[in-house]
């Protein structure tokens, strides 16, 4: 059933708090969303800013977080606007939901007037109980073939003179295992102007760019795409080999590039754009963008969790 208490508290300059029913949609959600007959994911945080506004952030199916500046509520239900970050259209994605229980369900217009359904869970805690202990490395390429890698369609990627190679834009690159928490070390090399990313359990994607000599930022090299920038830029010039050695345990992340420690301990709010699924709690694959520019690989080696 829906709760539709409110609460009748003023402060002393009249604003009143946030009714309970507002006050517990706040935190995040993992959302699945049916487009085009495909569900597909997509992740929501809600906040509050002041006394009586929710604000939050949305990540569709591609692109990074985006800022909503104001949730609404009025009879049970909520909606929000964003314009969009890319795609064209006559208007903003609009957004309306209610929640029941623990669930969320709405739908979302599109800026060509298209509605999809969605619903939505409580994402996982970010943070293990127990302290992780660490299994044996897996080397997960090689170096001969594509052993223990599959793509979702047409494979471009190729292997050559021991390096992995993604030649041009096409399909990721998809490990047939599945991880929960590890210890990931990953050597690449890319191109002038070129773009790459590793998701991490198919959800986080860990930027690669060519960003030498460009601000620390949230889509450039050492970030968590469109969440955590790097705390500084540590990008080796195009054509030199660059090196990640990554911790994930829950959702809290270190990310060391080329052997300096630009993410220590931070926790990664949700899915990023381009993520496989929103399933949080599940272990999940590593996947090399290959929709992206030209790069290549060697060295990957992963240390599960017992």
């Amino acid at each position: 059933m829906f709760i539709l208490v409110s609460l009748s508290i003023s402060t002393a300059n009249g604003h009143a708090f946030l009714r309970f029913d507002d006050k517990a949609l706040e935190g995040r959600w993992d959302l699945t969303m049916t487009m085009d007959g495909k569900a597909v994911p997509s992740w929501l945080e809600v906040r509050h800013s002041g006394l009586k506004t929710l604000v939050g952030d949305f990540v569709g199916v591609s692109g990074s977080a985006r800022p909503i500046a104001r949730i609404k509520s009025e009879n049970g239900r909520y909606t929000f606007a964003i314009p969009p970050q890319w795609e064209k259209g006559p208007q903003d994605f609009t957004f309306d939901f209610a929640m029941q229980g623990d669930r969320l369900s709405g739908t979302m217009t599109d800026a060509d007037g298209k509605i999809h359904t969605w619903t939505g869970v409580r994402a996982p805690s970010p943070r293990r109980s127990v302290p992780v202990a660490w299994g044996q490395p897996i080397r997960l390429f090689n170096g001969k073939d594509l052993t223990g890698w599959h793509t979702e369609g047409a494979n471009q990627w190729q292997v050559s003179n021991g390096l992995l190679t993604n030649p041009k834009s096409g399909f990721n690159l998809i490990s047939d295992q599945k991880f929960n928490d590890f210890k990931l070390h990953i050597e690449f090399r890319l191109p002038a102007g070129s773009n790459s990313g590793i998701y991490l359990r198919g959800r986080y994607e860990l930027q690669i760019a060519d960003s030498k000599g460009m601000e620390p930022l949230k889509d450039q090299l050492g970030a968590i795409y469109g969440f955590i920038a790097p705390s500084e830029m540590v990008a080796k010039a195009p054509g030199e080999w660059q090196t990640y050695d990554v911790t994930l345990t829950g959702r809290m992340i270190t990310v060391v590039a080329n052997g300096k420690m630009v993410i220590c301990n931070q926790e990664i709010p949700g899915i990023t754009g381009g993520a496989m699924d929103s399933n949080e709690g599940e272990p999940g694959p590593l996947f090399i963008q290959g929709d992206h520019g030209a790069v290549e690989f060697r060295n990957i080696v992963l240390t599960p969790a017992r």
